[in-house]
């Protein structure tokens, strides 16, 4: 009996023991399988709860995730998802070759259980993008359980929030400035049809690249097929480098350009500003660039470095001087005035403002010296070596060997040649009283430039009175120039048979220029109607 009720109590256990296990395995449940207590109105605890089935559990395989994408290993992204696409690495590579971010940081949420085996992880994803400063956005990582482990449903809205299947996540960027696109010197493109071009080519090269970087603005986009981009982030500077100022006015070489149109000839217009030998405009249609660099017989304008050598020797604007229409030089040549005009007796003043060649030649003969007349050509700079920053001369003259050699350069003719540049570099030493270089850049520094001329006093205030003589009652009066205008008209002879070249040179205020028309004939029929509308259209 006591054998029989033994096997009994095996038989019985055995039987719950086999029930409980083939009950188990017929279930397939994944969920913790709780022991309950004896008392089955009791909650178990969780120190009682045991986890059967899944490997690990969301939190993990998130914290897993997201660590390995802040560290950039993509791979190992790739291996905890489930079904990853062909270019999960590459569109991940690609993400970050958009955002070009400094750093990158991810905040995991609390795990949303969606269902038995799904969960979703929110996270928060921080960059550090250059410019621009912190980017922050939320995104969800969507996991469910894939053969007993805890995997990640990957979308591209996983990579940011709303990007589609067939979507894109661009970077714009804007064209940087660069250091030799040339502007004014307000900042801004020059005038349409400048006619400056050739100088900008051959000053551009000379432009030292920017030793920091050049910044430039950006923006992140999200595309999506059939829908409108989207701006998910960008960087503006604020003072975007725009390129190299030079010394030119916009307004200004507006009006100088301007001022040729029309003209059946070729000419050119150089603006600079006495006070600092900046050029202001450059307007020239002789080809190349022949304002800075060809030398033409100035005529009549030389006649103001003429008569700042009478004026340091003595004479003033109201020395009487004689005005006949020919003078004959001692044992020389015979020098006429202009259509063999007749003058008689007259102020030098009068003398300057009608242009009397028989004054000047005579004055320059009985008054001066071969090498005084040389070196009042040299304090207005010819002779010296200029660099405004591009291929250019002045002018030149030889020493007179007698008279008559001085006689011709005394009026602009003989030996003497000058580029319209340097023609309104004297007009501007006579505004200002002192010779200055020219510059076409607005930071160039002093460096190798040469020495500036200084006019003695009497000398100055001499040639502004004989000049504006010229405006008010010489050959340029009444031919529609603002009235607080100076200048000097100037006709020259072209030793190649030519028709005669035509020249203004003047200054009104801190400006100064130049007028000068390739074989337009008269400085007042040619050269002073172009000054006049540079002018009035300032």
């Amino acid at each position: 009996m006591r054998n029989r009720a033994l096997l009994a109590l095996f038989t019985v256990a055995a039987t719950i023991f086999v029930s409980g296990v083939v009950g188990l395995i017929v279930s397939g449940r994944q969920e913790p399988v709780v022991f309950a207590s004896p008392e089955p109105s009791v909650t178990p605890s969780p120190a009682r709860t045991l986890q059967l089935g899944a490997e690990g559990s969301p939190e993990q395989t998130a914290a897993d995730y997201l660590k390995a994408w802040s560290s950039g290993d993509f791979e190992a992204m790739r291996e905890m998802v489930d079904e990853p696409p062909s270019d999960f690495v590459d569109r991940h590579r690609d993400f970050e070759d958009v955002a070009l971010s400094h750093s990158v940081t991810f905040t995991p949420g609390e795990v949303a259980r969606t269902g038995d085996e799904t969960a979703d992880v929110p996270f928060t994803e921080s960059r550090d993008e250059p410019g621009a400063g912190a980017w922050s956005f939320d995104s969800v990582l969507h996991l469910a359980v894939r053969d007993l482990t805890w995997k990640v449903l990957w979308t591209p809205d996983v990579l940011y929030p709303g990007l589609a299947e067939d979507g894109d996540i661009v970077r714009t960027t804007e064209a940087p400035g660069s250091a030799s696109a040339l502007l004014t010197k307000e900042g801004r493109d020059f005038p349409q049809d400048s006619d400056a071009g050739p100088y900008l080519s051959a000053l551009a090269p000379k432009v030292p690249a920017p030793t920091g970087g050049v910044a430039a603005g950006w923006t992140i986009e999200l595309r999506n097929p059939g829908r409108p981009a989207v701006r998910l982030i960008g960087f503006h500077p604020e003072q975007t480098p725009q390129g190299t100022r030079t010394t030119i006015e916009w307004s200004v070489q507006a009006a100088a350009a301007r001022a040729l149109d029309g003209l059946g000839h070729p000419a050119a217009l150089v603006a600079v500003r006495p006070s600092t030998g900046e050029v202001l405009a450059i307007a020239d249609r002789l080809g190349g660039m022949g304002a800075f660099t060809q030398k033409f017989a100035p005529g009549s304008t030389f006649k103001t470095i003429t008569a700042a050598a009478l004026l340091g020797g003595g004479v003033t604007p109201d020395t009487q001087v004689e005005c006949p229409a020919g003078y004959q030089i001692p044992n020389g040549r015979s020098i006429p005035n202009y259509q063999n005009e007749d003058h008689g007796t007259v102020s030098f003043r009068q003398a300057f403002a009608l242009s009397c060649n028989t004054t000047f030649a005579r004055l320059a003969v009985e008054r001066l010296s071969p090498d005084a007349l040389g070196a009042q050509a040299r304090a207005f700079g010819f002779g010296v070596q200029i660099d405004p920053g591009v291929p250019a001369t002045c002018g030149s003259m030889n020493t007179p060997e007698n008279h008559d050699a001085l006689a011709e350069d005394s009026f602009g003719q003989g030996t003497v040649e000058a580029t319209p540049l340097c023609m309104a570099l004297v007009a501007a030493a006579v505004e200002s009283g002192e010779w200055r270089p020219p510059t076409l850049l607005d930071d160039a520094g002093e460096g190798s430039l040469p020495q500036t001329a200084t006019l003695p006093s009497g000398v100055a205030d001499g040639l502004r009175a004989l000049m504006r003589a010229v405006t008010s009652e010489g050959t340029a009066a009444g031919a529609g120039l603002p009235d607080d205008a100076a200048g000097k008209t100037g006709t020259a002879e072209d030793w190649q048979g030519g028709e005669d070249h035509a020249w203004f040179i003047g200054y009104r205020g801190d400006l100064a220029f130049s007028v000068f028309v390739q074989h337009g004939g008269t400085g007042r029929n040619a050269a002073v109607p172009v000054a006049a509308r540079f002018l009035r259209a300032l």
